[in-house]
């Protein structure tokens, strides 16, 4: 009896085949390479680009692009947000695609002295030779203040490539004389990596010194592409006006996103002001800071499903947070003029998570 279970025990015990063995390890590198991206190099035009995607090249949706703020690159500007659990839904929809301006990405060669580097216009211009590469027709536009610009341009001049907009701390005025002139004196008092901290952070976060703006601070100060980040930064303070209004504005679907007392919350509520009301939403979100996307990632990403929902696409997506608080993760307010004739919940008129069918107001809320 005993010699029979020893030999039933012998018998159950099958060594892993190969051909399965292989498998893990395939499955493994398929889950790092997804999680780290692919790097490449692209030609433009008007020079290199780096870029890393993440998730499949398919091209029957649109790739989500983004383009980072000035004193970041795209890791530093995006990785905390699309690694966010509840983004997973939205990163295994749709291939991401993240930019590096000219010399920004980690670990970029510092450029000689004296090299031009290429105005706002020309880095808007080097987008499509990325769609080219990866055979997309169009995007979906992520940017963060500086980024935000460059999408803005990009969508101007090339609309059918473009099928939403998230601007994160838009300014869309050039910088005016009284600007200019300030910003001259910020530059002769202040050092390079305090100017930086200022755009992208707001008052009280500098005087908190939260741990956020110790890790960019001490980051950008010890940058090895210093340099670079410097001419991206005063490229950036070179802009034009972008001269958008009612009547000259994006054709897409456009989310507007600040943070309360961010240091641009009052370009990006001049610039809802000339947006198409029909197509324009606008997220003003409490206690986010200069960087929303790196303080408030479950509101942020919220937000984003309902603005893709709205465009068509995850149209079964669970809403998770915002449909069991409908009332307090995103609010109704009242815009600067007092008046509630535009503003409405995300979540007002959808039912299991779902957007509306369309949007035909404006929707400002705040979080």
């Amino acid at each position: 009896m005993t010699t029979e279970m020893q030999e039933i025990a012998i018998t159950e015990e099958k060594p892993l085949l190969t051909g399965q063995a292989e498998s893990k390890d395939v499955e493994l590198a398929a889950r790092i390479l997804l999680d780290q991206g692919q790097e490449h190099s692209i030609e433009t035009p008007h020079g290199v680009l780096h870029v890393t995607l993440h998730g499949t090249r398919t091209t029957r949706r649109p790739a989500i692009l983004t383009f980072h703020d000035a004193g970041l690159d795209s890791k530093s500007c995006f990785s905390p947000l699309f690694k966010f659990e509840e983004m997973q839904e939205i990163v295994k929809n749709f291939t991401v695609i993240h930019v590096d301006a000219p010399g920004q990405e980690e670990g970029a060669a510092a450029y000689p002295s004296g090299y031009q580097y290429p105005t706002m216009d020309i880095i808007a211009d080097m987008l499509p030779s990325v769609l080219q590469f990866f055979n997309f027709r169009t995007v979906i536009g992520v940017g963060v203040g500086v980024g935000a610009y460059i999408l803005s341009k990009f969508a101007l001049a090339n609309p059918d490539s473009v099928e939403g907009l998230v601007l994160v701390n838009i300014d869309t005025n050039a910088r005016g004389w009284i600007d200019w002139a300030a910003q001259k004196l910020v530059s002769v008092t202040s050092s390079l990596t305090e100017q930086i901290m200022s755009h992208l952070f707001s008052q009280e976060e500098l005087s908190a010194t939260t741990e956020l703006v110790k890790f960019h601070r001490e980051r950008i100060s010890k940058a090895s592409n210093l340099l670079n980040i410097e001419l991206f930064w005063k490229t950036y303070n070179s802009r034009r006006d972008l001269n958008i209004d009612r009547n000259s504005t994006f054709k897409c679907p456009v989310m507007l996103v600040v943070g309360d007392q961010a240091p641009y919350e009052e370009a990006a509520v001049e610039c809802n002001s000339k947006m198409d009301p029909t197509t324009t939403s606008f997220l003003k979100m409490a206690d986010a800071g200069g960087l929303p996307q790196l303080t408030q990632p479950a509101k942020l990403t919220e937000a984003f499903k309902y603005f893709i929902q709205g465009m068509g696409y995850m149209a079964s997506s669970c809403m998770t947070r915002l449909s069991r608080s409908r009332t307090t993760s995103l609010s109704s307010s009242y815009s600067m003029d007092g008046s509630r004739s535009r503003s409405r919940t995300l979540s007002q008129g959808s039912q299991g998570g779902q957007m509306p069918p369309s949007s035909s107001q404006t929707m400002e809320v705040s979080c």
